[in-house]
Protein backbone atom coordinates (compact mmCIF):
# COMPACT_ATOMS: atom_id res chain seq x y z
CA UNK A 1 0.00 0.00 0.00
CA UNK A 2 2.86 2.38 0.82
CA UNK A 3 4.14 2.42 -2.76
CA UNK A 4 0.98 1.60 -4.71
CA UNK A 5 -1.29 4.38 -3.41
CA UNK A 6 1.46 6.89 -2.66
CA UNK A 7 1.55 10.08 -0.65
CA UNK A 8 -2.20 10.91 -0.70
CA UNK A 9 -2.92 7.82 1.42
CA UNK A 10 0.03 8.65 3.68
CA UNK A 11 -1.35 12.16 4.12
CA UNK A 12 -4.77 10.75 5.08
CA UNK A 13 -3.15 8.51 7.71
CA UNK A 14 -1.19 11.45 9.07
CA UNK A 15 -4.42 13.42 9.41
CA UNK A 16 -5.85 10.58 11.52
CA UNK A 17 -2.73 10.22 13.67
CA UNK A 18 -2.42 13.98 14.22
CA UNK A 19 -6.12 14.16 15.14
CA UNK A 20 -5.67 11.39 17.71
CA UNK A 21 -2.34 12.31 19.33
CA UNK A 22 -1.95 15.98 18.39
CA UNK A 23 0.27 17.32 15.64
CA UNK A 24 2.83 18.46 18.21
CA UNK A 25 3.36 14.83 19.25
CA UNK A 26 4.14 13.46 15.78
CA UNK A 27 7.76 12.90 14.79
CA UNK A 28 8.28 11.99 11.13
CA UNK A 29 10.79 9.41 10.02
CA UNK A 30 13.23 10.25 7.25
CA UNK A 31 12.56 9.28 4.54
CA UNK A 32 8.79 9.09 4.94
CA UNK A 33 5.48 8.54 3.15
CA UNK A 34 5.85 6.57 -0.08
CA UNK A 35 9.66 6.74 0.20
CA UNK A 36 9.77 5.22 3.68
CA UNK A 37 11.70 2.02 4.33
CA UNK A 38 9.91 -1.31 4.59
CA UNK A 39 10.09 -2.94 8.03
CA UNK A 40 10.79 -6.35 6.49
CA UNK A 41 7.94 -8.27 8.11
CA UNK A 42 5.44 -8.40 5.28
CA UNK A 43 4.97 -10.70 2.35
CA UNK A 44 5.18 -13.78 4.55
CA UNK A 45 8.69 -12.98 5.79
CA UNK A 46 7.44 -12.71 9.39
CA UNK A 47 6.30 -16.34 9.28
CA UNK A 48 9.09 -17.62 7.01
CA UNK A 49 11.22 -19.26 9.68
CA UNK A 50 14.26 -17.03 9.03
CA UNK A 51 14.22 -14.68 12.03
CA UNK A 52 17.89 -13.65 11.84
CA UNK A 53 17.61 -12.73 8.16
CA UNK A 54 14.35 -10.85 8.82
CA UNK A 55 15.95 -8.96 11.68
CA UNK A 56 19.03 -8.13 9.61
CA UNK A 57 16.77 -6.67 6.92
CA UNK A 58 14.75 -4.84 9.60
CA UNK A 59 17.86 -3.19 11.10
CA UNK A 60 17.49 -0.33 8.61
CA UNK A 61 13.96 0.32 9.91
CA UNK A 62 15.14 -0.01 13.52
CA UNK A 63 17.85 2.60 12.94
CA UNK A 64 15.32 4.86 11.24
CA UNK A 65 12.95 4.59 14.21
CA UNK A 66 15.74 5.19 16.72
CA UNK A 67 16.84 8.33 14.85
CA UNK A 68 13.47 9.93 15.64
CA UNK A 69 13.94 9.62 19.40
CA UNK A 70 10.20 8.87 19.65
CA UNK A 71 8.68 6.94 22.55
CA UNK A 72 6.17 5.21 20.25
CA UNK A 73 6.22 3.80 16.76
CA UNK A 74 2.75 3.62 15.23
CA UNK A 75 2.11 0.77 12.81
CA UNK A 76 -0.77 0.22 10.43
CA UNK A 77 -0.84 -3.56 10.07
CA UNK A 78 -0.21 -6.68 12.11
CA UNK A 79 2.93 -7.71 10.20
CA UNK A 80 4.53 -4.30 10.68
CA UNK A 81 3.54 -4.28 14.35
CA UNK A 82 5.02 -7.72 15.01
CA UNK A 83 8.22 -6.94 13.07
CA UNK A 84 8.79 -3.49 14.59
CA UNK A 85 8.10 -4.83 18.08
CA UNK A 86 10.50 -7.72 17.49
CA UNK A 87 13.36 -5.66 16.05
CA UNK A 88 12.90 -3.11 18.83
CA UNK A 89 13.30 -5.83 21.43
CA UNK A 90 16.06 -7.64 19.55
CA UNK A 91 18.24 -4.56 18.99
CA UNK A 92 17.53 -2.94 22.38
CA UNK A 93 15.16 -0.15 21.39
CA UNK A 94 13.30 1.65 24.17
CA UNK A 95 10.25 2.62 22.09
CA UNK A 96 6.75 1.14 22.31
CA UNK A 97 5.13 -0.27 19.19
CA UNK A 98 1.42 0.44 18.87
CA UNK A 99 -1.29 -0.23 16.28
CA UNK A 100 -2.97 2.86 14.86
CA UNK A 101 -6.36 1.37 15.81
CA UNK A 102 -5.21 1.15 19.45
CA UNK A 103 -4.61 4.90 19.50
CA UNK A 104 -7.92 5.61 17.78
CA UNK A 105 -9.79 3.50 20.33
CA UNK A 106 -7.81 5.07 23.18
CA UNK A 107 -8.76 8.55 21.99
CA UNK A 108 -12.44 7.54 21.80
CA UNK A 109 -12.37 6.07 25.30
CA UNK A 110 -13.35 2.60 24.07
CA UNK A 111 -10.07 0.73 24.54
CA UNK A 112 -10.61 -2.05 27.05
CA UNK A 113 -8.21 -2.76 29.91
CA UNK A 114 -7.14 -6.02 28.25
CA UNK A 115 -6.21 -4.20 24.99
CA UNK A 116 -3.35 -2.14 26.41
CA UNK A 117 -0.49 -4.61 26.18
CA UNK A 118 1.69 -2.45 23.95
CA UNK A 119 1.06 0.87 25.65
CA UNK A 120 3.70 2.40 27.88
CA UNK A 121 3.03 3.31 31.50
CA UNK A 122 2.20 6.85 30.37
CA UNK A 123 -0.90 5.64 28.46
CA UNK A 124 -2.00 2.41 30.16
CA UNK A 125 -4.62 4.12 32.34
CA UNK A 126 -5.84 6.81 29.91
CA UNK A 127 -9.59 6.61 29.19
CA UNK A 128 -9.94 3.10 30.60
CA UNK A 129 -13.20 1.62 29.33
CA UNK A 130 -14.92 -0.92 31.56
CA UNK A 131 -17.66 -2.70 29.54
CA UNK A 132 -19.36 -3.99 32.67
CA UNK A 133 -20.04 -0.45 33.88
CA UNK A 134 -20.93 1.03 30.50
CA UNK A 135 -24.58 -0.05 30.62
Amino acid sequence: MRKSFGDPVADDLRFVVESVVGKENVIEMTPNKSNNYCCGGGGGFLQSGYPEERRAYGKLKFDQIMATGADYCITGCHNCHAQVHDIGHHFGGKFNTVHIWTLICLSLGILGPNERTYLGDDLKDVNVFHPETAL
